[in-house]
């Protein structure tokens, strides 16, 4: 399982780069609610547009894989 919250990822890395999502979605090339449907999705994703919006923001994605019941 992929534990993440985009929502807080997305909205605080805006704050903190002073830029919107409307923004990032020129940058990247695709629609302002198309990033908002991301963002604001309930299911548990990784895709090429929320990997290009934190591109966009200046950060890399690591995804890491810890094996369950063995978390620190």
């Amino acid at each position: 399982m992929l534990k993440n919250n985009i929502e807080m990822d997305v909205k605080m890395r805006c704050i903190e780069k002073s830029t919107t999502q409307a923004k990032i979605a020129e940058n990247i090339g695709t629609s302002p609610s198309y990033v908002n449907k991301i963002v604001r999705s309930k299911e548990q994703i990784m895709n090429k547009t929320f990997l290009a919006m934190m591109e966009d923001l200046g950060f890399d994605v690591e995804l890491h894989y810890v094996e369950r019941g063995k978390e620190k």
